[in-house]
């Protein structure tokens, strides 16, 4: 059929339908109305109500389809983490032999979306490389059509039955002992794996009270400031500043700006109050939004002064320094931060973390240190008595997670 690449599709549901879900299968709203069936809702009632004047190419309403993703990680996803506990939210995978069917159809976006074009089975398997360029992206945009076409989807007539669905995707351990705690007695039993990427959460946490060590994205941290370390010539050409160019372009051209003024100095970070939300910009309907960060700002760290120069760490704990001085006056309320200068800046881990640790602790403020996504760092430079050095009694006991 064509569909080799793909390994699943999926169901994005509350841990408490689960039980339900295992002995009746993935329902379409109509059914669920219909056989009055009670359940935990996700999403936004206005967004799924919008669905039932929208049909299919043989006339019935999308409300008559159970409705999976090509893509989980998308701006439903997005939106539903931050209304909703992340703990709380299951991943269903379904066996992509769904896709044999002749009475599915095949969205080319977001089903409920203008632009989506909603076809037959047929047309849909021959869409299906088309769709998976859209979906295999770490980011999306309103700008070039991507936050539409990642939530490309298979509608499946009335239901979707139990046998299909051969895993469930959680969060964290916890989450997944407290599903597992529900499966018993029902016949299909799918594996149940902790997966955080897929939550957009980090896979590596170690926790100093308001400081957090990451591993994992920065761009999708909730934080209301984001650190990006940057050069004082105006190149964003590699790393996290390259990401943060084509991420943010207003970011970009901010920060061309203030280099071509020579505003931005070593040891002197500026800080980029951007008027637009990361949240609002990632989720779905955003307009509707209700739990969402109202701003995403973004501090420019100079961390060398040219982008073919090795990190200064000296400069950058002037800026550090200067962080410290002024975040309460400009109303920083919590800061996600990279490891500065390590990477392409060519410093090491074991010498930037201790010094980040030190001046970043003492805010007070929620913070998230991103390690190296370059190469592993070990466990003995991750450790309490490594990063906190003579700060270590001032701190609670780390924990690892």
């Amino acid at each position: 059929m064509g569909h080799g690449q793909i390994k699943n599709l999926y169901y994005i549901t509350h841990i408490e339908n689960i039980p339900s879900i295992l002995e009746r299968g993935i329902l379409s709203h109509e059914r669920v109305e219909e056989e009055k069936i009670k359940f935990t809702p996700i999403y936004d009632a206005e967004i799924i109500a919008s669905r039932r004047e929208i049909r299919t190419p043989n006339g019935k309403s999308l409300w008559s389809f159970a409705n999976l993703y090509f893509q989980p990680r998308n701006p439903m996803l997005y939106r539903v983490l931050r209304e909703k506990s992340t703990r709380y939210i299951a991943i269903l995978a379904v066996e992509q032999s769904i896709l044999n069917r002749s009475d599915i159809f095949i969205s080319t976006g977001n089903a409920a979306s203008s632009p989506s074009e909603i076809l037959s089975a047929q047309n849909g398997m021959r869409a299906i490389p088309q769709i998976m360029n859209a979906i295999n992206v770490e980011w999306w945009s309103d700008v070039d059509g991507s936050k539409r076409k990642i939530m490309a989807e298979c509608l499946v007539p009335d239901f979707v039955p139990p046998q299909f669905i051969q895993t469930i995707y959680v969060p964290s351990f916890a989450a997944s002992e407290e599903v597992k705690a529900k499966l018993p007695p029902f016949r299909v039993n799918p594996t149940v794996i902790p997966e955080p990427h897929m939550f957009f959460e980090p896979h590596y946490r170690n926790f100093l009270d308001n400081l957090v060590i990451v591993e994992g994205d920065m761009f999708f941290s909730s934080m209301q400031t984001i650190t990006v370390s940057v050069n004082c010539v105006g190149v964003m050409g590699k790393g996290l500043a390259s990401k943060a160019k084509y991420h943010f372009p207003d970011v970009y051209v901010f920060y061309q700006d203030l280099c071509k003024k020579r505003t931005l100095k070593m040891g002197k970070p500026y800080l980029y109050k951007r008027e637009t939300s990361l949240d609002y910009q990632l989720a779905d309907e955003p307009s509707t939004l209700l739990n969402g960060n109202s701003e995403t700002w973004f501090l420019l760290f100079p961390t060398k002064r040219h982008w073919r120069e090795p990190g200064d760490i000296y400069s950058i704990e002037k800026g550090l320094q200067w962080l410290q001085d002024i975040y309460k006056r400009e109303g920083i309320k919590s800061l996600a931060v990279p490891a500065l200068g390590c990477g392409l800046g060519k410093l090491e881990w074991k010498d930037v973390g201790p010094l980040l640790c030190r001046y970043l602790y003492p805010l007070g403020i929620p913070v998230q240190i991103y390690l190296p996504t370059e190469k592993k760092i070990p466990d003995e430079f991750v450790s309490e008595n490594f990063l906190l050095g003579q700060l270590k009694n001032k701190v609670n006991k780390l924990k690892f997670f």
